[in-house]
């Protein structure tokens, strides 16, 4: 996994998760705490607010994402770039200063006049952008989106989120965001749901990765909450997603959400590495897609189904059930071990060797039934 310097700001497994802090000078913004047009008002918010309750990166946006909203051009939001570079010249504290733009031409001039970083919520929609970003050697959250500057994240398909992830490529400092919300009418919660189900494949990137889920309908409904009423599962979800990887948490809750964060890092896998001669990466991987991901990274064609394992305990079953599934395993890596009572059996092997088990079972209905309830998601 890459790590990467933002401003002196190191973000990678190898660092505690990053909080990014919202604040917006657009008044078309729909959260009200974070929009300011005063630049002695937004400094003040900044300083108490989010580098004073524990952001690490404050994120200043020029205009709402909102889709029901009209998009501003270039120079309408380098308009607006003068509030927020007079705001970040009287903030007192320290922290690394993030564009929120889609543009090239305002990444540049933000990056030119103090700014340390660049949100690009189009993901290089403006093939310019990761140029940019180079020639300052600055690092860039990329946002999967289609390749249009007028529609930030409106991908529904998990698959396809990961595959636009590429456009225009990466930089080296490129940190990615697989853009969870309402970005486009067909863009459901359950789609949102899969999308952070699998969070773990976006590591395959070898990446970091940002996430944005604050307060996000797909986490609202859940719990039958309203905008207000939202934070506890916002925070639920903060810890899982560090859990599963997540290097940097945008938010408008910022010393909540960095608590949260803090014990999804303290409980997630010890993702071993070690630097030398022969570096070595724990990786994560739970299922085949998971897999695929890396093995496309490093360039091979090796089958994700012997990249991913997986272990299930069957109890009930008798001297005929387990000599089947002894049978079914022979011949593959999938191997069975059974209890002192023999009715107990827990079976492991790659999900390749438990897709041949599967398919070996016959003869026994019951047997047959209960194995192919074995998580092997063969695709």
């Amino acid at each position: 996994m890459r790590t990467i310097d933002a401003a002196g700001l190191g973000i990678g497994d190898d660092h505690p998760p990053r909080i990014m802090g919202v604040l917006n000078v657009s008044q078309e913004s729909p959260y009200d705490p974070s929009v300011y047009d005063d630049p002695g008002e937004a400094a003040a918010y900044v300083d108490e607010e989010l580098i004073g309750e524990g952001a690490d990166i404050v994120d200043v946006g020029l205009e709402s994402a909102n889709k029901d909203l009209d998009v501003l051009s270039p120079d309408q939001e380098l308009d607006r770039l003068d509030t927020a570079l007079e705001t970040i010249a009287s903030v007192s504290g320290d922290a690394v200063f993030s564009i929120e733009t889609r543009y090239h031409e305002v990444a540049d001039e933000a990056l030119s006049r103090g700014f340390d970083m660049v949100n690009d919520i189009c993901g290089f929609a403006d093939p310019e952008m990761p140029q940019v970003c180079r020639d300052h050697d600055a690092a860039v959250s990329k946002m999967a989106s289609p390749p249009n500057l007028e529609r930030p994240g409106a991908i529904e398909d998990v698959d396809e989120i990961y595959e636009a992830l590429t456009q225009n490529g990466f930089t080296d400092k490129t940190i990615v965001d697989p853009a969870f919300g309402g970005w486009s009418e067909a863009k459901t919660h359950a789609d949102d749901r899969e999308t952070f189900r699998r969070l773990r494949e976006f590591r395959g990137y070898g990446r970091p990765m940002l996430v944005s889920i604050n307060r996000k309908s797909f986490l609202k409904t859940i719990a039958g909450r309203d905008t207000e009423g939202a934070l506890p599962v916002s925070l639920a979800a903060t810890s899982m997603a560090v859990e599963r990887g997540a290097h940097v948490i945008r938010t408008h809750d910022v010393a909540e959400t960095r608590d949260a964060a803090l014990v999804g890092a303290e409980f997630a896998r010890d993702r071993t590495t070690a630097d030398g001669d022969v570096a070595v990466e724990e990786l994560d991987v739970t299922a085949p897609g998971e897999a695929q991901r890396h093995l496309d990274r490093i360039g091979t064609d090796a089958p994700a189904t012997t990249a991913a394992t997986r272990v299930y305990e069957l109890d009930g079953l008798d001297a005929e059930q387990v000599g089947r599934l002894r049978a079914a395993a022979a011949g593959t890596d999938a191997t069975v071990a059974v209890g002192s009572e023999g009715t107990a059996a827990l079976v492991a092997g790659s999900l390749a060797g438990l897709a041949a088990l599967v398919d070996g079972v016959t003869g026994d209905d019951q047997l047959a039934a209960a194995v192919g309830r074995f998580d092997i998601r063969r695709e």
